[in-house]
């Protein structure tokens, strides 16, 4: 409410220095969530939490990007009347604190039958990055449909991001950011042979130092035996 009154005195004073309230760096961050030129992404597990942060949406003209919603299947109705996207995490030892204990594997097929938009994201170190594809298949165990959990891991978290122009699928023009799997994305036997960033590879499977990151062991966590862009390079 004080970004509202702040936003309305800056539109009063117009280009009139004088009258314009002193700068508040917080109130202008605030003023761009009103005006939708900001993002707000809502750390969420109750249903009750999720319902708070879609009223407080409503009633300031913004929509919240949901993140985690381990209750969202209790309220997926509501979340796609508001039109919020969600960003879920599945893991398969639910557990850890008292708001994640309804954590269920149904949520992304609730999700995406109510006509939510919706991605996966790990949560580092919480719960490892290269378990993010685990999700999706652990979403499909749940119900949620095969292509929307592909997109789910994809499309979805770059709309999610706006940045979808840039990233998110393989096309002419884009960042060229993805990576090369040993097989079916949602197996738990498939590998990540290769990772490119911007065209350029970054990991590769059949490289000892980096198979050596990806299973671990003695020196995986030493800097000497980290494969670098700056060792080809040299």
């Amino acid at each position: 409410m004080k970004a509202v009154e702040y936003r309305d005195k800056v539109r009063r004073a117009g280009g009139d220095a004088s009258k314009r309230p002193p700068r508040d760096l917080g109130m202008e961050a605030l003023v761009e969530v009103l005006d939708g030129t900001r993002t707000v992404h809502f750390h969420t597990h109750r249903h009750d939490d999720i319902l708070t942060v879609l009223r407080l949406g409503k009633e300031f003209g913004f929509t919240p990007v949901l993140q985690h919603v381990s209750e969202g299947w209790k309220v997926a109705d509501e979340i796609a009347k508001s039109g919020a996207p969600c960003s879920i995490i599945l893991i398969d030892s639910p557990g850890g604190k008292l708001e994640a204990m309804d954590l269920a594997f149904k949520t992304g097929a609730v999700l995406e039958k109510a006509g939510v938009l919706t991605a996966f994201h790990t949560d580092d170190y919480i719960t490892d990055s290269r378990l993010f594809l685990r999700s999706a298949g652990l979403a499909v165990r749940g119900g949620m449909s095969r292509d929307k959990a592909l997109y789910a891991l994809t499309m979805a978290g770059a709309r999610i991001l706006r940045l979808d122009s840039r990233i998110g699928s393989l096309e002419p023009g884009k960042d060229a950011d993805f990576v090369v799997l040993s097989g079916d994305p949602l197996s738990v036997y498939t590998r990540v042979e290769q990772t490119w960033v911007e065209g350029r590879k970054v990991f590769d499977l059949s490289l000892p130092a980096d198979h050596l990151i990806a299973v671990g062991g003695e020196n995986a966590n030493r800097g000497e035996a980290i494969h670098t862009d700056e060792e080809d390079d040299q």
